[in-house]
């Protein structure tokens, strides 16, 4: 006898799969007059309900975001040791397709949203009524949980740090200016900064096309006196010592640069580079808790909450304190 499925079902009833799944699972969004009518066809088939013993916690990662991929897979390793130690099985996706996120969402019990995604999207997710955490920029005051590592705090933590040994003529290697977490950087890098007299900051953004190369040789022009660098992540970081390098300067003693990340690279050159470690497997942790409170816990807080885990400084071989002029 051929297996009852719930395409089946809906051929007979005249409903979407959609529906029917949600008529079967009891969940909301279907009148108990259709949810009694796809009952008693179920019954009438033979239809026999899949047995789920353990629940679920989806994870959506934004599939464009490359600069960010090691940071995904820490979180991805974090979420997974806490998971199955929490009670939970795990369904992972890499999409920005909203009908996707949706169909994880309806599948899982909550959801971990890593990364960007469309408004469709999100809206989706929201709408199926489940648990959800953002690792990722919220709009002001969106009332999700997030969890997340520190930005603002770590550009002014590189602030201080490049203060302390000596040096006053510092750019900032924006990048590309779309993406939130580069302007709280910098937004914590001139926090410190600007007050100050005896400090120059540049902002050095790529827009239009521009390459990273041309755009350092035009600010190096311009200001003879820069001895260092902090870049938005590991990758501008590698770009710019291999600039400066075929340029002629020593690292760290004519100019330190500072990455942000501490991803695999960053040990790999010579010199080793100074950077911005990222919790990615604590984030993913958190999340993971977080989930499961929402979860399994009604008395937990029911405002939403927002979790930062502080980044931390790796002082490496890329730094060191300001040549004199």
């Amino acid at each position: 006898m051929a297996r009852i499925t719930i395409q089946k079902i809906a051929d007979e009833v005249g409903l979407s799969k959609y529906a029917v799944s949600r008529a079967l699972s009891g969940k909301s969004g279907v009148s108990e007059a259709t949810r009694e009518r796809v009952n008693d066809a179920a019954d009438r088939l033979g239809y026999r309900k899949p047995r789920q013993t353990v629940r679920l916690l989806g994870v959506v990662f934004d599939d464009s975001d490359y600069a960010n991929s090691e940071l995904h897979m820490q979180i991805q390793n974090g979420i997974q040791s806490d998971a199955q130690r929490l009670g939970f099985g795990l369904r992972m996706r890499a999409t920005r397709q909203a009908s996707e996120i949706e169909a994880l969402a309806e599948e899982c019990d909550g959801l971990l949203i890593v990364g960007a995604q469309s408004e469709d999207g999100m809206r989706r997710a929201y709408a199926q009524g489940k648990p959800v955490v953002r690792s990722g920029w919220l709009q002001p005051l969106e009332q999700v949980d997030q969890v997340g590592g520190t930005d603002h705090e770590s550009g002014s933590a590189v602030a201080h740090f490049l203060l302390d040994r000596g040096h006053r003529n510092i750019v900032y290697v924006h990048g590309d200016p779309r993406f939130r977490g580069r302007m709280e950087r910098l937004y914590g890098l001139r926090e410190v900064c600007e007050p100050r007299d005896d400090v120059i900051l540049h902002d050095l953004v790529l827009d239009n096309g521009s390459e990273l190369s041309d755009a350092i040789d035009r600010l190096t022009k311009q200001d003879e006196n820069i001895t260092a660098f902090f870049c938005a992540h590991d990758g501008l970081a590698l770009t710019v010592i291999s600039e400066l390098l075929r340029r002629g300067y020593k690292i760290p003693s004519d100019c330190s640069v500072i990455g942000f990340g501490d991803y695999y690279a960053a040990q790999q050159i010579s010199p080793t580079m100074t950077t911005i470690r990222v919790p990615g497997i604590e984030i993913g942790r958190m999340a993971a808790w977080l989930l499961g409170q929402r979860i399994n816990n009604p008395d937990f807080p029911s405002c939403p909450l927002r979790i930062h885990v502080p980044c931390q400084i790796i002082e490496r071989g890329s730094s060191g304190t300001a040549a004199r002029s």
